[in-house]
């Protein structure tokens, strides 16, 4: 529980979210009976277990983490700190398959998670990447609506049309549209990974332990898709079997710095010494800064940097390719608007570079 001297001492300071994060955190451990934290061993997850384990005094919670087949040596080292820091066990959990072996049987993982399960929807029935309405493609592909709604940009309700769709379609990725029907993926897609690697081996987890409650370290401040699944720091998961909670949902960057200060957080060697923003998946394509992320990981794990490369290459060079498509149809489209033209899908695009 929260004691008045930190109370106190959270108030004076001035750091309202924080001690509202904790007020709300002692209220939901106290409603549990069997309490499982994910622990990640990045910067957000470290913040998640000094409270939890603050607040903890019971013992309910049983902390653990899932070794998804790449993962950095910093991260593993950093684990056996917070174990001896914090005087708790982190389970290690293997996944149900590894991120070598998701990517070796479903495909490689394209930019982000909804763009690579759109796609891999769209490759499993055989899709031409064709630039047809809405309508005529639902006729040619008909049991593959949603995956066709996100290619349109569009949805279609029978009493009304076709509408305009939600701000996850493809347009959300400018000139990507354009850019797969000029190159056309030749390898599968998928975002497989994180459903067998991480997903999958925690819902079994959650069962075999009989939790009432899981604890995760998001926040909303990421952005991405989990900003839209995720309205509230607490949600019933019926797919899980039981309650989640973020209890770190609400905090801003300056929230986790003033966090960090107060309670002295230290983080792993990847964001003391690597200089990396985030970790996780070591060589994630869904990273938008892979390539800064990339040389970090040559220069200080030069063996996974390899992995690395092994599993997610074609990956890398498609989305190096997407984004010079997407540079030099950012600089036509600029200088078509200053002569009065436009730039168009039938548009001639052969001669635009495909590598950076």
């Amino acid at each position: 529980m929260i004691d008045i001297e930190l109370y106190n001492k959270l108030l004076h300071a001035g750091h309202f979210t924080i001690l509202d994060s904790y007020i709300k955190a002692n209220k939901v451990l106290n409603g549990s009976e069997k309490a499982l934290c994910s622990i990640s061993g990045g910067s957000d997850s470290d913040i998640m277990l000094d409270m939890i384990h603050t607040l903890d005094e019971s013992e309910k919670v049983t902390y653990y983490w899932i070794n998804t087949g790449l993962e950095y040596q910093a991260t593993k080292e950093h684990l056996d700190e917070l174990e001896k820091k914090y005087d708790i066990e982190i389970v290690r959990l293997k996944p149900d398959k590894s991120i070598p072996l998701c990517v070796k049987e479903y495909g490689v993982p394209f930019l982000s998670k909804y763009v690579s399960e759109q796609m891999m929807r769209l490759q499993k029935h055989n899709f031409q990447w064709e630039d047809e309405p809405l309508e005529v493609l639902m006729e040619k592909y008909p049991d593959c609506k949603t995956a066709l709604q996100w290619w349109c940009n569009a949805y279609y309700l029978p009493e009304n049309g076709v509408q305009k769709m939600s701000r996850f379609s493809i347009s959300r990725n400018k000139w990507l549209k354009e850019f797969i029907i000029a190159n056309p993926p030749d390898f599968l897609i998928s975002n497989k990974c994180c459903e067998y690697a991480k997903k999958i081996p925690a819902k079994h987890f959650i069962k075999e332990c009989g939790a009432d409650l899981e604890i995760t370290g998001i926040r909303k401040a990421e952005g991405g898709i989990r900003s839209a699944n995720y309205k509230t720091c607490c949600s019933e998961s019926k797919s899980k079997g039981c309650d989640t909670y973020r209890p770190v949902f609400w905090y801003t960057d300056s929230d986790k710095t003033g966090y960090e200060e107060f309670f002295g957080v230290t983080h792993s060697k990847c964001y003391t010494e690597y200089g990396l923003k985030r970790t996780g998946c070591v060589g994630c394509p869904f990273s938008k800064h892979i390539n800064e992320e990339l040389a970090i990981i040559e220069e200080h794990e030069s063996n996974l940097y390899k992995a690395a490369v092994h599993i997610f290459g074609k990956s890398y060079e498609y989305t190096a390719k997407y984004r010079a498509f997407a540079k030099e149809m950012k600089a036509r489209e600029k200088e078509a608007k200053k002569r009065g033209l436009s730039c168009n899908i039938g548009d001639n695009f052969t001669d635009i570079p495909c590598a950076v």
